[in-house]
């Protein structure tokens, strides 16, 4: 009897030592692509397997992997901190803060000379990022016309597939014929004029925020002053000096600060509507983030396929791009409403559950592929919706932590977990075919709770009056916040 060969190894398989000569610069844009992560961020499988500067830095599989999620260490942490401080700073001088930071720890990547000084700038990435995920969907959704908002949202988001893709290609050609270095060097240098713009241009003013507490604008979101203190501080004239002894009349405390958050932290979690939505975005993010991390390993398992990862990379990534802005589109067309949203939500995620499923029952490779890519491109049309009800469920002013605690909410209960737990599920039944169809279910899961935001009684408050308003006048005619400052006082009207 002729004896058979060993079975190779998964593609996928982390215990296994590559080739040296393995193209080792794929993993590269997913280290130094920014990602905005109202979608997962590890929208394509990433090989940590390997990079391209392990064999320079002598990394294990386990510093390998922290490299490639320290971000989001950063970004978990910045994202509620950013959305906070637009109640008393400018929203956009914060988004030029954040790509500075970005900017300066993307240089700073490219510099290292070690495991722990890669990985810290890793995570000051995460910071620079977290401005955009809280700051750049309101600008967003003020600007874009009343009857195409949810498809401005889903270019925007759109952006995320389509620059991991150039991303993939140009870590690749830099790390080929420069140095993986020089990847996060000349990514840095492209993004530079753009914080340059965001710290001195002209800034826009975000819809329902006031940095000024008064009618007519200041030069300095420092100089503004709380309601209750602009009562105080003269009858509009800036403070006296018995006023400023307690340094607090003028200047929200730390303490006022972290009361407001929980105050509005408090709103944010008792509105409904918000509640079902995100906790709809976490069964999704679970199974998105887990498709992602061993969605090749269970590929080659059950079909035996070669080159797993760029195969659910490329469907990844196509239906990524074409499901995001589609969904957009869809729902412009039916009429932008909370409730419409839910309904393609809910019908979309069901009907891409019932594509993936039946894609794992099939044992054809290309039935497989057909089936999972109808799949994907459906389940994909939610970003652009699930971000709209996101916005619009709640006043203006709360957007900004609306928007940051959806991200971190998906993220903690969602990918991060559902990658280990699927393993566990695999431990036990070691039966990747079974396995993925569990993984698949929770989709209907996810479906289910957006069903339910149907018939939730749902109010835009998109035009809702707010504490911190700003009219559209006040928006345009506001004057840069680094414009030179007079030395005269500054006085502020108050109504009466």
């Amino acid at each position: 009897m002729e004896k058979q060969e060993p079975e190779p190894k998964p593609l996928v398989d982390s215990n296994s030592t590559p080739k040296p000569n393995t193209n080792t610069n794929t993993s590269l844009a997913a280290e130094t692509g920014m990602v905005i992560p109202s979608i997962p961020s590890s929208l394509l499988p990433q090989p940590s397997w390997f990079t391209a500067k392990r064999g320079e830095f002598d990394l294990s599989n386990f510093q390998d992997g922290v490299i490639s999620s320290a971000f989001m260490v950063g970004l978990l942490v910045a994202s509620p901190i950013f959305a906070s401080l637009s109640k008393s700073v400018n929203p956009f001088r914060l988004i030029g803060v954040g790509l500075t930071v970005w900017t300066l720890a993307v240089a700073g990547c490219g510099l290292s000379i070690n495991f722990w000084l890669i990985a810290t700038c890793r995570m000051f990435v995460g910071v620079g990022e977290a401005s955009f995920i809280s700051l750049a969907a309101p600008f967003i959704d003020d600007n874009a016309p009343v009857a195409q908002k949810t498809a401005w949202l889903g270019i925007f988001y759109m952006c995320i597939p389509a620059g991991i893709a150039v991303g993939y290609v140009y870590g690749g050609l830099v790390g080929d014929h420069l140095n993986w270095r020089w990847a996060f060097w000349i990514e840095a240098i492209l993004m530079l004029p753009f914080a340059v713009l965001g710290l001195f241009m002209k800034p826009l003013q975000l819809k329902g925020f006031s940095h000024t507490g008064s009618k007519k604008p200041l030069t300095s979101p420092l100089t503004a002053c709380p309601d209750e203190a602009v009562s105080n501080c003269n009858h509009g004239l800036l403070p006296s000096q018995e006023d400023s002894k307690d340094g607090s009349k003028c200047a929200p405390s730390n303490l006022n600060q972290l009361t407001r958050f929980w105050k509005d932290m408090k709103v944010l979690h008792l509105e409904k509507v918000y509640v079902i939505n995100v906790l709809g975005y976490i069964a999704y993010n679970f199974v998105i983030g887990a498709y992602s991390y061993w969605g090749p390993k269970a590929g080659y398992n059950i079909y035996h396929m070669k080159n797993a990862d760029m195969t659910f990379g490329g469907i990844t990534i196509v239906c990524g791009i074409l499901g995001t802005l589609a969904g957009g589109l869809v729902l412009d067309r039916m009429n932008s409403t909370i409730s419409t949203a839910f309904k393609l939500l809910s019908v979309a995620t069901f009907l891409g559950a019932i594509f993936c499923f039946a894609a794992f029952c099939f044992k054809n490779l290309y039935v497989f592929i057909a089936l999972f890519a109808i799949g994907e491109l459906l389940v994909f049309a939610t970003q652009g919706p699930v971000n709209y009800v996101c916005l619009h469920c709640v006043k203006p002013s709360l957007r900004p932590l609306s928007m940051a605690m959806s991200t971190v909410s998906i993220h903690i209960f969602g990918d991060v977990p559902s990658s280990p737990l699927v393993g566990v599920v695999q431990d036990r039944i070691d039966n990747w075919r079974v396995t993925a169809l569990i993984l698949t279910s929770i989709l209907f899961i996810a479906a289910g709770i957006w069903f339910i935001g149907i018939f939730l009684h749902s109010v835009d408050r998109f035009d809702e009056d707010s504490e911190d308003r700003v009219s559209d006048v006040e928006r345009a005619n506001s004057p840069p916040l680094l414009e030179k400052k007079s030395t005269e006082p500054i006085e502020v009207s108050v109504e009466s």
